[in-house]
């Protein structure tokens, strides 16, 4: 996710326009002064209830119309620490249920060999999990057989399953996307501010499993292209707005994107191995392919356009 960024009050060019940038959002003095004001008439109130009443002033609320109240609040943290504004002291200091997430447990399913070809399956179900009672075994599926294990997701993120007859033969994670990607930003051909608004709009398959015991031909880009046809309309659903592209990384070192070129996405080139929160230009981690895979014809259209 995009850093806080803090600017100096004056640089060469005059003035700078704003103070202080978080998630995207750019806050000016006059959004500073707001702010001191709001406190000053809510003596009594908790940094909780004051990054509500911010958010129901500025109006800053999620595709899907809830408040963006986290996100405020670390706005409202990031002000406080660069000396803008003075917050209330903390009444308690809240568990981070993601620092003592536990691992998922196993989940015993049928791991009896599933082989022949794709017209011998059984009717195959693709259903969104997140939320539901099924949502363990995902977890547990992914921890046990994906090379990377699982790892709670942050942000807008779905979890689907993929169920052949009554046995469970594959898994898809998809999740908010990067902010900053050079060989997608330039396929794009946005603008970085656009980008900064509409990044909502690409989602990040971040998992694909296949369950190792599953030997079908042609099954991985089948599921890639239901997928395709099915995320859109399912991120309406939980976030109240579509996703027009989706994209994903595949390790070179590890596997050869067969799936994806045959399922139609496009290969645009390689990471630059940084990772969002690298200190350095210096790589930090192995290179990956960037695929990307357009989910609406007019999406350059959509994810160009101004406000």
């Amino acid at each position: 996710m995009e850093s806080t960024d803090e600017l100096p009050a004056a640089s060469a060019g005059g003035p700078s326009p704003w103070l202080l940038r978080h998630r995207g959002r750019e806050v000016t003095a006059p959004d500073v002064g707001f702010i001191r004001e709001l406190i000053a008439r809510h003596p009594e109130a908790s940094r909780r209830q004051l990054s509500k009443e911010l958010c129901a002033a500025w109006g800053w609320t999620q595709p899907n119309g809830a408040p963006r109240d986290m996100v405020c609040r670390g706005l409202m943290l990031a002000l406080h620490r660069a000396g803008h504004i003075e917050l209330p002291a903390l009444r308690r200091k809240p568990l981070n249920p993601l620092a003592r997430r536990p691992t998922p447990p196993p989940v015993e399913v049928d791991r009896s060999p599933l082989s022949g070809s794709f017209s011998q399956l059984p009717p195959l179900d693709v259903r969104q999990v997140r939320r539901t009672t099924e949502e363990p075994l995902f977890n547990s599926l992914m921890q046990a057989h994906h090379y990377l294990g699982y790892t709670q997701p942050v942000g807008e993120h779905l979890k689907f399953l993929v169920v052949a007859g009554d046995r469970p033969i594959a898994c898809f994670a998809w999740s908010s996307a990067p902010r900053h990607l050079g060989p997608r930003d330039r396929w794009i051909g946005w603008s970085t501010p656009v980008r900064r608004r509409n990044i909502h709009l690409v989602a990040y398959n971040s998992r694909f499993l296949i369950l190792p015991w599953v030997q079908v031909p042609h099954l991985a880009s089948h599921l890639l292209g239901r997928m395709a046809r099915m995320l859109p309309a399912e991120w309406q659903c939980v976030y109240g707005h579509p996703v027009l592209v989706a994209e994903t990384f595949v390790d070179p070192q590890r596997f050869r994107g067969t799936c994806y070129r045959a399922a139609n996405w496009i290969y645009l080139g390689m990471t630059t191995g940084r990772g969002k929160d690298a200190p350095t230009q210096a790589p930090t981690r192995p290179a990956k392919q960037v695929y990307v895979l357009a989910l609406a014809k007019d999406f350059r259209r959509r994810m160009c356009e101004g406000p």
